[in-house]
């Protein structure tokens, strides 16, 4: 069962900071170093000052830099460029943007704390693996500041729209609407009617949620809980060390979208075409693409790709696009029904993703290139957008060293299989999921404030 809670959110000061836009940043862990300047550029309240990124994280003085956004934390807490609500609340929070398909879509979701449980109780549901040694800055982050700057974004079920539809009708006063990069409008709204809220409450007694972004985060809170209680032997269940801030979007929103993230693998060494559909065609059916630009056989190759995928989504075939950028020519891949007994050693619920697919069959059968080779020699990079990748493709084809680029074009994982996944206990390869749009990073804290109680069914 599922413990939500409201509670005291911390926003900036519209009134002190000027526009919000210009303080908001998207997940740290999406932020490289070049955008580090820009945002302190932006506006002297920028929230890259207080969650600090991966680029300080092997600096000397990294001690005192958590120490500093401490100070800074609680300088802004006290000048009023942060203000924390007088009352509990949950937040409604909206993200309107425009899909890769040219809709324009609305995710509608909410914000509050979610009662901390480790994975094996399968209450909050991973689908990603963990590793311990990521977690350390936000560890040191979050018990310097004591506070949660940035949401988990978790999915849950509720066909009947239950949640949303009760929190909509009573939504109280706007918090404020900003614009991140891409041009996404993202929106908070604050409910504070007890009823509701109890309502809510009690929907999520017999249900489960499911990380959909931010599993090192989530692995950090449960860290935090582990050391608060070292120190203190007995942890209330209402001390807000056993809790995290999560955004909540039920699996049937219509505006919930997952993107494909497309893999651009080096292969050392050269490769002619002839080689490679020698390796690949014992798995997968090759139908080329011909006549046109690279950017329109890409563009055809994905259309088709979705052309199937939408036909076949009790699918027992999966698709792919390849660009070898070294002759500039395209294909279409479609798994072939016989090349599933070559995944025998998997479960059954991971078959059927296209991310282990082209892992298990593709890259490390038919270009005999294992994951700890590909981890080690850095021999897969990832993509969200496929025109960045195909530049890169082409950029690393002419720069004369002794490699292949091979681009693979991914249909995205649906949302169910995330589900089906967790709901087994198993975990996806890595980047098998982008949830888009990401949540923002500023719009909403949770200070971990010793003595506070939070206020919880249980």
């Amino acid at each position: 069962m599922a413990f939500i809670a409201p509670f005291r959110g911390v926003c900036f000061n519209p009134e002190k900071v000027g526009r919000l836009d210009d303080v908001m940043t998207p997940p740290y862990d999406v932020i490289n170093d070049n955008l580090i300047a820009a945002y302190l550029e932006k506006n002297p309240y920028n929230m890259i000052r207080l969650d600090i990124t991966k680029s300080a994280q092997s600096a000397e003085d990294s001690d005192a830099r958590y120490q500093g956004a401490a100070a800074l934390f609680q300088e802004w807490l006290d000048n009023d460029i942060l203000k924390r609500d007088s009352q509990p609340a949950i937040y409604l929070y909206e993200t309107e943007y425009n899909h890769p398909s040219g809709k324009t879509l609305t995710r509608k979701g909410f914000v509050c704390l979610v009662g901390l449980a480790e994975f094996a109780e399968g209450v909050v549901k991973p689908h990603e693996r963990t590793f311990e040694t990521v977690i350390a800055d936000r560890l040191k982050l979050m018990e310097t500041c004591k506070a949660q700057f940035s949401q988990i974004f978790s999915v849950y079920s509720d066909p009947e729209n239950e949640v949303m539809s009760r929190l909509e009708q009573v939504r109280g006063e706007a918090l404020g609407s900003v614009l991140d990069a891409d041009g996404c409008r993202h929106s908070l709204w604050r409910v504070s009617d007890a009823d509701t809220i109890s309502a809510a409450q009690r929907f999520f007694l017999d249900k489960s949620v499911y990380i959909a972004d931010g599993h090192h985060r989530y692995t950090t809170s449960l860290a935090h809980r582990r050391n608060v209680t070292a120190v203190t032997g007995n942890l209330d269940p209402r001390d807000p060390a056993n809790h995290i801030m999560m955004y909540l979007c039920p699996m049937e929103d219509c505006g919930l979208s997952v993107l494909p993230t497309h893999r651009l693998v080096n292969w050392p060494g050269k490769m002619m075409v002839a080689d490679l559909l020698r390796c690949i065609e014992p798995y997968v059916d090759v139908e080329e693409m011909q006549n046109g630009s690279r950017e329109s056989l890409i563009g055809e190759v994905m259309s088709r790709m979705n052309e199937l995928e939408n036909q076949t989504l009790e699918k027992s075939s999966s698709t792919f696009g390849l660009y070898h950028a070294g002759e500039d020519r395209c294909f279409l891949l479609t798994m072939k029904s016989a090349a599933r007994s070559s995944l025998a050693d998997r479960p059954e619920v991971l078959k059927d993703l296209d991310v282990v697919i082209l892992s298990d069959l593709l890259i490390e059968k038919a270009l005999d290139l294992n994951h700890h080779r590909c981890e080690l020699e850095n021999l897969v990079r990832y993509f969200s957008d496929a025109d960045e990748a195909l530049d890169v493709a082409v950029k690393d084809a002419t720069d004369g060293e002794e490699q292949t680029p091979l681009l693979f074009v991914m249909n995205p994982t649906r949302v169910s299989q995330v589900q089906d996944v967790a709901d087994q206990g198993l975990v996806m390869p890595h980047k098998s999921t982008y949830f888009y749009p990401k949540v923002m990073t500023g719009l909403l804290f949770h200070q971990l404030k010793d003595g506070e109680t939070i206020d919880r069914l249980d």
